[in-house]
Parts: structure tokens; sequence; C-alpha cells
């Protein structure tokens, strides 16, 4: 970000309850005012007035969310009337403030810090002050929507704010992760008054960094899917165990933290359909008793699965390393939902077509056998092992673009071989 524009976006921040004009800010910037508007509206996809009206729209009603009476908010903001705000939120976000909290909560609704607040914030913390702060926030890769506010602080401390909820319970799950000897990036730092957070009208959580980067540098995106294959091979039986001290540690914590239950078998089920219809358009023939069996076997076994919150996605990027060995596995603050057990395996494992699949079945058998060692595998998951690998190749090809045929032909490829080769799998464990 050019230096001009961080500048007027924390004097923006900095004022919002008073009055900002294009020309003040091009003057600060040492540009003329056309110039000025036409390099903010490049970089920022908005008109100055358009920005600093959203800015001030997004902190008032963070504010009113927090308790405030809505009335003095919105004067404090520089509109006459609750009616005048109303009508801006509604022009500027499509519906009214009151079911924009209730479609996106309090976790939606960020107050954006400047560098000074930020300073001001971090002296409750016993780190060297002045460090250089980076913004380091997580988005939904689909609406891209901010998931958590994030600051990346000098090279080893992260700055965190959620809704007060969220944040609590991704300290409890640290807590839990701790006790079963996994890191996590979501161990609090204790303030210098030994609480594990700062509350306030916002609540801010400081962490250290953890591990290490999982793989070094890739030239490609086939070279990293090759090192990442290796990675993954070299560690297999260590990972399975890493996933099983995870499930102990969220098993620990979900009745506090209430997840909402996601059903594999039938996404597969209903997945079926489409699957045919491919399968017949590009003419690769797949039985319909495999699509018979997966219905009813693994309906009748679907029931009897174990079920508990799980991390929803145990990938490369959320494998944690230190000297070498796996420690943890992040990434699970984004997701809450309640799973059966071989969700987090299978998703670890990887996609059974992007590698030789004499390879998938040896690292994918040590991933279980870890696994089993600390946290047992009940008859009926070693049995559903095969089907659950149905599942999530059915889910994925209803899901890919028939325009993008190279991937759906080698998602139908895989398929292909788990129905020729159900007991292979069977076999695993």
């Amino acid at each position: 970000m050019e230096i001009f524009l961080k500048s007027s976006l924390d004097y923006i921040e900095q004022n919002l309850k008073a009055e900002i004009t294009a020309d003040e800010l091009a003057e600060m910037a040492n540009y003329s005012v056309g110039h000025y508007c036409r390099l903010f509206a490049q970089a920022m996809d908005s008109t100055v007035a358009n920005y600093i009206l959203k800015r001030r729209l997004d902190h008032a009603l963070a504010e009113i969310s927090l308790g405030r009476k809505a009335i003095g908010v919105v004067l404090e903001y520089g509109f006459n009337t609750y009616a005048g705000f109303y009508k801006a939120f509604v022009k500027m976000y499509g519906c009214s403030p009151k079911k924009y909290l209730s479609i996106y909560k309090k976790s939606e609704v960020f107050i954006m810090q400047n560098e000074k607040d930020l300073q001001a914030i971090l002296a409750n913390w016993d780190i060297p002050q002045g460090l250089k702060i980076e913004d380091a926030s997580s988005r939904n890769w689909k609406t891209g929507k901010i998931e958590w506010q994030v600051w990346k602080i000098g090279d080893d401390y992260y700055l965190k704010t959620n809704e007060r909820s969220i944040t609590i319970k991704n300290i409890r799950i640290a807590k839990a992760l701790e006790k079963e000897g996994l890191t996590s990036e979501f161990l609090p730092v204790p303030t210098t008054a030994g609480s594990d957070y700062l509350d306030g009208a916002q609540i801010f959580l400081l962490t250290k960094k953890v591990g290490e980067p999982h793989i070094t540098s890739p030239k490609s995106d086939d070279e990293l899917a090759s090192m990442e294959f290796n990675n993954r091979m070299k560690h297999a039986y260590k990972l399975g165990q890493a996933i099983a001290r995870l499930h102990c540690a969220l098993k620990s914590v979900q009745d506090d933290v209430k997840p909402y239950e996601a059903n594999k078998y039938k996404q597969g089920l209903d997945s079926i359909p489409k699957v045919k219809a491919y399968s017949l358009k590009h003419n690769i023939g797949i039985d319909d008793a495999f699509f018979d069996d997966y219905a009813k076997t693994f309906g009748e076994l679907y029931d009897k699965l174990p079920k508990q919150l799980v991390h929803g996605n145990p990938t490369r990027d959320t494998v944690v390393y230190e000297n070498g060995e796996v420690v943890g596995i992040k990434g699970y603050e984004i997701y809450n939902v309640s799973h059966v057990r071989l969700f987090d395996i299978i998703w670890c494992a990887g996609e059974i077509n992007t590698q030789p699949i004499e390879s998938y079945l040896k690292m994918f058998k040590e991933i279980l056998k870890g696994y089993d060692s600390i946290n047992p595998l009940t008859d009926e998951e070693k049995q559903s092992v095969y089907y659950m690998q149905c599942a999530a190749s059915l889910h994925c090809i209803a899901h890919v673009d028939d325009d993008t045929f190279a991937v759906l032909k080698r998602n139908l490829k895989a398929l292909v071989f788990l129905a020729n080769n159900k007991e292979m799998f069977l076999n695993l464990l």
C-alpha cells in the first residue's frame, strides 16, 4: 500500500466523528484533489466520500451492536437523525442494520484500528513496544468476509479479535489442545494483569507464532503437490496420532461449543444422480450396484459411527511442525461442525486422484494406524473407511463444473477405481 494511502486511512479512522473532506486528505498527501481521488478510487475501489460513509456506518453499527443507545451513536458519527443513518445503511448494504446483524452477527462487524490505537492496545502485554504491525486478517475464501481480524506483531506475535464468544471458545480449545501435547495458535499470552485477553469494547487476544513452514517454497503447483505428498508420507503415522489427540481435545470442549452437525453420507447420496449423469455423458462406466451398495450399506453403518466436534479442514496449510516433528494442526477456528471422526482422517490424507494410488494407500494406512493407536476406531468405522472415500468422491464430482472436463475426468477415474477395489480399502486395517 502506498504510504500516502495508509496515512489517509489511518487519519480517516481517527477522525470519523469529525468532518473529513477529499480536499483535506489530498492536501495532506501533497496531491491535487483530482489526482488524489483517482489514486484513492483505484486502490480502494471506492470514492473518498463513499469510503468514509461506509466506515462511519461500520463503526456506528459496531458500537450499537455492543449495547450503546443508537441515537447517541449515530449523532456522534455525523448523522442528523437515526432515520438518516438507517436510510444510508440500507442504500450501502441492501438491508436494515438489524437484518445485517442477524446475518453476520458481531463477528462480521469489526472496528478497524489504526496503528496508534493498536500500539496502545499492545501496551497491555509485556512485549517490546514499537514492533512492526501488519494486517493478517483471515477472510472466507467464498464470501470475502473477515473471519478473524488479525495483526502480525513483529516476527513472533499475533494480535487477534473476534466476537467475544468465538474468541473465548478458541482459547478454551487451545488450552484443551495444550493438555494433549499439541501447540496452538490461540494459546494466549497473558496480559500484564494476568488475564488471557484484553476486554473492552472489543476483546483482544495476543498469541505467539507457532510451528514452522510445513514445506519449503515450491516452484510450481505440481511441485507443491509432490513436495506436500512426500512430506505427509514421511509423517503419516504421526499425522494420524496428531489428529487423534486433536479429536480428544475437541471432544472435551464440544458441549460448550455446540457445533452444528454435518452428514457426509447424505451429501454423497444426494450427489449420486448428478454423478450418474456425468458417468453416462462421458462414457465412464460405473455399475448401478456400486451406488446401491453405497446407499444401503453405508446408510446402515452411518448412524452407528461416533460423531463429535472435528477440525473440518486438516490440510497441508494447517499442519504444524517443530524441529521436523508434527506438533499440532491449526485452522480449527474457522469451523464449528460435528462430524464422523473419519472425516478429518480422510481429509488429511488428501484426494485419491492427486497421487499414485499405491503411495496414497500406503500413506492412508499409516495415518489410520497412527490414529487408531491413540483413539481406537470402532468396527463400524473400519468398515466405513471405504464408504467415506466414496462419499468424498461423489460429493466432489457433483460440484465440478462440467466445462472443466480434465478435473471431472480425473475425479470420475478415481471413483471407478473405488468401485472396482472395495476390498483393498476394507483391508487397510
